[in-house]
């Protein structure tokens, strides 16, 4: 209950721990092998950025559906939804930076959520999120001040689940250091067809048909 009250009240929840770590080498493998520059994207991507190809990869997969993740997932969609995208991204050096935002849900509040899997160690120093908690139902944020901002820290493994409306940010990668991350997408199962019509844009390549019910996961 402690956790049902804080994701709601928060707009996220950070999963400590949550990838198993015998599995963190293979990810970072796997995001390396992924590795694309922008022009080899359907749509040009930040030349600030590294992106990775890698959403058919098995061990990703896995980390999507990985059960407490699903639980929270569920938690803040409050109905049936399915996977949508999942994609590797890393600030370069020197880059990374982005001004407050919200992806924004798409048909009604809380109808997509948003996950960061990290795959490396991650704070200040290499360009970790930026976030404003309980921001995502209140319209009076402005995205200009930073002062309600908090930077994340922590360690390979940890998951950052968040309503897709919460003001967030990238930060600037002032280290060089790397900071391999899973950005991973779900969505309320009404917004499927609409999602379908953008994939290629999106670069899916991975099978999204799977449905997942909050029901079937204790949060």
């Amino acid at each position: 209950m402690p956790h049902r009250k804080q994701l709601h009240h928060d707009g996220y929840l950070l999963l400590r721990n949550a990838i198993p770590a015998e599995w963190l080498d293979a990810l970072r493998a796997t995001f390396d092998a992924g590795y694309r520059p922008s022009e080899q994207w359907p749509v040009p991507r930040g030349a600030d950025w590294r992106h990775s190809m890698l959403d058919d990869d098995v061990r990703v997969q896995q980390v999507c559906r990985l059960p407490q993740v699903l639980a929270a997932v569920g938690e803040l969609i409050g109905e049936r939804f399915f996977l949508a995208q999942v994609e590797g991204r890393e600030p370069v050096g020197g880059g990374g930076h982005q001004r407050l935002h919200r992806d924004l849900s798409t048909q009604r509040p809380g109808d997509s959520v948003s996950i960061l899997a990290y795959l490396d160690d991650y704070g200040p120093a290499n360009g970790a999120t930026r976030l404003v908690p309980a921001s995502h139902r209140r319209a009076d944020c402005d995205l200009d001040d930073e002062s309600a901002a908090m930077q994340l820290s922590g360690r390979a493994g940890d998951m950052l689940v968040f309503d897709v409306d919460l003001v967030h940010a990238g930060s600037l990668n002032i280290s060089a250091a790397r900071r391999r991350t899973l950005l991973i997408g779900y969505a309320a199962l009404p917004l499927y067809e609409q999602y379908q019509q953008t994939a290629r844009l999106r670069n899916v390549r991975m099978d999204t048909r799977e449905c997942f019910d909050p029901r079937d996961y204790r949060f």
